[in-house]
Parts: structure tokens; C-alpha cells; sequence
């Protein structure tokens, strides 16, 4: 189903390409914008069902190879790093197309600027290097360009950038381009997880742990995220809410809210979803004594409705806010 739907999508494109009288000498060709992987709507409107990353990934492959087939071309992916990492499967057919990726708030004026970096490391996928960088030929860095300056009725349009010289552009249009040779990032490799501290005290407190997540050469994983499990034996009833912050490559700050009194044995586990690093974990085990659990306010008896307090509008949100205006 998911290869008949793919090849019903670009015979679709096909149609409208010939109705069009095909590609000109002037044309760059089809590009796939891949940004959602919703398969099912809500009634009202909200997503009840995504598809899984390889089914994604087999769908965009499917209609990326059966274009480039009939056309004689190589069409072109659009998608943002984050899309890459967690909705789609690392793959080599992906990287024989053309990347087109949308990384707001960067300026590519700056010579140290690159897409697809985050915080301390890197968003993992097809185009990711072993150095951490994506291998992209367009980069649209800005959705908020100011229309009339190109000439464009609308008031907002999207800036790019192509990354190279202009003969590298003729070969996307002759559909002669071929891909860049790069070292690419492993696939499961080993990883280490240590807890560096853990900072555990009562029961009304959080419980806070600093993990370090390595590579066999010592260096920092790169992408990934790690959580606290606790043991099976130790029959935690509770579920307590997690929050990770990644401080730089490799290093995070773990706070668990909800644990009751007691003695918890456990362990962090290490996940990586784009499988660059392998699943690792490290054990752990904290005491938390019992804290203040606080003496209930009665509430007097009401004798007449308590008024809805007003509603505050809340401010617009400012869609261009950080990126670039030019």
C-alpha cells in the first residue's frame, strides 16, 4: 500500500510535468517537500496516526526513485533537520538526491554557520557526515524575506542559499549532478553511559542526575537522549515526569519529579533514534526520605457563584521573530 500510494503521487507529478511540455534548459527539477508524517486526521482536525519512520522513509524513496526513472532527472528532498532525524530511516538511496534543508535563524553570511547543527552535536540522518555536518545543496535559511524586494506580491518569501559554483548548479538543471563522497556517521555503535552525579534529598524534591554519554574513542555521542528507569523488583507505582536538558554534545541534566520515600534502585538509559549510537545504560540507586507533605486548606462554604475572572487575549505570535529579514 505504502509503495502504490508513492507511485500514484509522482504519476501524478508525471501528468502535470507533461501537461507542462516537460522539463526546459532552464528548469531545476521536482523537489519532494517532506515535512509531515501524518496518515490520519481527527474529526476535527488533529493527527490520530503517523506513519513509522521506515514506512516514511520507503514512501519517499519509492517516489524520489520512480521520478528520477521517468525524467531522466534527479528530483531534489526538502525537509528540516529535526524531520530527518526522527521521521525518516538513515539510508543510502536517500543520499544519491539532492538535500534541500530548512534551518531558520542561522545567517549563511557567517562563515561558521552551518544547517543541521544543534547544541553540543549534530541532527543525524542520510546527509550527516562523520564530522557532523550535512551535505546540502540548497539551504533555506529564512521564511520571512520581504517580498516586494524580489519582486513577489506577497509580503513574506523564503530565502535560500546553493552551495556551490555555478557549474555545480548547470548539473542540477542538465539532471548530471551526482552526490558528494563523505565519511558518513556510524550506524549502532557502541556507547558508554555514566552518571557523573545525583543529587536526591525528600520526597517533595526532584531528583536531579548529570550523564555523560561517550563514543569508543572517548569523545561525545553526538545526538541521542537519555531517561530513568527503575528497577522491576523495586515496584515504583508511580510514573514520574521527566525532564532532560542537553547542556553540549553528549552531556545532559536529567530531572524526575514524582518518586516517593525510599530506596530506588534503577538504572539511565542511553537511546539514540536516528541508530547512530548503540543502546547503553548505567545503574544507579538513590535514597529519598519522606518530605513535608503539607496540611489541606478548608475552603469555606460559597454563598454565590465566584465571577469568571477576565480573559487576557494572548499576544500574537511573531512568526519571523529570530530569522533573518531581508
Amino acid at each position: 500500500m505504502i509503495v502504490a500510494d508513492a507511485k500514484a503521487q509522482a504519476q501524478k507529478v508525471l501528468w502535470r510535468l507533461a501537461s507542462l511540455g516537460g522539463y526546459t534548459e532552464r528548469d531545476l527539477s521536482y523537489a519532494l517537500d517532506l515535512e509531515n508524517k501524518c496518515v490520519r486526521l481527527t474529526s476535527g482536525g488533529a493527527c490520530a496516526k503517523n506513519a513509522t519512520r521506515s514506512a516514511t522513509t520507503l514512501w519517499a524513496t519509492t517516489w524520489l526513485a520512480m521520478v528520477a526513472e521517468k525524467t531522466n532527472r534527479l528530483p531534489i528532498l526538502y525537509s528540516y533537520p529535526t524531520f530527518l532525524e526522527g521521521s525518516m530511516v538513515r539510508t543510502a538511496e536517500l543520499l544519491k538526491y539532492p538535500l534541500w534543508i530548512a534551518h531558520y535563524a542561522i545567517n549563511p553570511a557567517d562563515p561558521l554557520a552551518k544547517p543541521g547543527q544543534k547544541s553540543g552535536g549534530c541532527f543525524v540522518h542520510s546527509w550527516t557526515t562523520a564530522t557532523c555536518e550535512t551535505i546540502w545543496t540548497f539551504w533555506q535559511y529564512s521564511s520571512c524575506g520581504i517580498g516586494k524586494k524580489y519582486g513577489i506580491p506577497s509580503t513574506r518569501v523564503d530565502l535560500n542559499v546553493f552551495r556551490g559554483p555555478p557549474s555545480s548548479f548547470l548539473q542540477l538543471v542538465k539532471g548530471t549532478w551526482v552526490p558528494e563522497v563523505s565519511d558518513l556517521m556510524p550506524k549502532q555503535e557502541p556507547s558508554q553511559t555514566f552518571v557523573e552525579s545525583i543529587t536526591a534529598t525528600t520526597s517533595n524534591k526532584n531528583v536531579i542526575f548529570s550523564v555523560m554519554v561517550k563514543r569508543p574513542d572517548a569523545s561525545p555521542v553526538v545526538t541521542g537522549t537519555v531517561r530513568y528507569f527503575a528497577n522491576k523488583d523495586a515496584n515504583l507505582l508511580l510514573t514520574p515526569q521527566q525532564s532532560v536538558v542537553r547542556l553540549s554534545s553528549g552531556s545532559w541534566i536529567l530531572t524526575v519529579k514524582g518518586i516517593p520515600a525510599g530506596t530506588w534502585p534503577g538504572r539511565i538509559k542511553y537511546t539514540d533514534i536516528s541508530g547512530t549510537h548503540a543502546i547503553s545504560d548505567a545503574p544507579v540507586v538513590f535514597t529519598l526520605s519522606q518530605g513535608p507533605t503539607g496540611t489541606p486548606t478548608p475552603t469555606p462554604p460559597s454563598t454565590s457563584p465566584t465571577p469568571k475572572p477576565p480573559v487576557t487575549p494572548k499576544p500574537a505570535v511573531d512568526g519571523c521573530a529570530n530569522q533573518i529579514k531581508n
